[in-house]
């Protein structure tokens, strides 16, 4: 959508056929990300009015009903759309030998960082994006519905979880250094960030009960700590997306009984 400010948005509607709870989950989620220094588009709180809803033949979603269903107007989520409109500006897909050469590859770790802290359950979306006359591609994180669970706001944490679909964004993976410096950024991060950030989400797009949003933070401080042994649990798992990253193994030595 074309918005007052001259520039291009993606926009997510309240009523849409996921859960309300997702606005605020991508609100959330692309501010965290971008605050530990991930590249993620812009995102704003968008105001769709009903002359427009009314005045747009096209302003609906599919539904199991011939005509679909109106988006309603309201506040709703807005993301910058990345890339220009000229054909191989914006990608969602590279061949291994391109994906080698995103210019922030090194990126893929630190979002599953975030992804296992914030426990997505989708898979990680990016698209990869260049300006005219540039040769390299830089890869932009999207799509952060399905965190919390989406509409459970909840952590029903599994290793493969949150996850690229492809094993060679993690191949250059050597160890914990790899993560940073976004896990440090997570695991320091100031209870007042996270507070600022949920406080920008408006209440509609969470039913209103602030009471759930503030679970939902304090869910989120208490597990800053668990992230490495989620990126473990993530590690020895038989996805086995490290080569570069031995798996911790545990070697019994038997105890010695003397007989006297």
């Amino acid at each position: 959508m074309l918005g007052s400010d001259r520039n291009l948005w993606v926009v997510k509607f309240q009523n849409n056929p996921q859960h309300i709870r997702v606005l605020a989950n991508e609100m959330i989620a692309t501010r965290l990300a971008a605050a530990i220094g991930l590249t993620v588009p812009e995102c704003d709180v968008i105001e769709v009015t009903p002359w427009l809803i009314e005045n747009t033949p096209d302003m609906y979603y599919e539904t199991r009903h011939p005509q679909g269903a109106r988006y309603a107007p309201g506040l709703h989520f807005g993301s910058r759309f990345m890339g220009g409109l000229m054909p191989g500006q914006a990608v969602d897909y590279l061949p291994d030998q391109q994906l080698d050469e995103v210019r922030n590859f090194d990126e893929f770790a630190g979002i599953l960082a975030l992804d296992k802290w914030a426990g997505n359950c989708d898979s990680r979306q990016a698209i990869f994006t260049r300006r005219h006359r540039e040769r390299t591609y830089r890869a932009n994180f999207i799509d952060h519905g399905f965190c919390f669970a989406a509409g459970d706001w909840d952590f029903p944490d599994a290793p493969l979880r949150g996850i690229y679909d492809r094993n060679r964004v993690y191949a250059k993976v050597t160890g914990w250094e790899s993560f940073e410096p976004w896990l440090h950024c997570i695991e320091e991060m100031q209870p007042n960030i996270l507070w600022t950030i949920a406080e920008t989400v408006p209440p509609e797009w969470y039913g209103g009960n602030l009471s759930d949003l503030e679970r939902l933070v304090e869910k989120m401080l208490m597990r800053r700590s668990r992230v490495r042994d989620l990126i473990v649990s993530f590690r020895d798992s038989d996805r086995e997306p490290f080569p570069h990253w031995a798996r911790s193994l545990t070697v019994s030595v038997p105890r010695q009984v003397s007989f006297g």
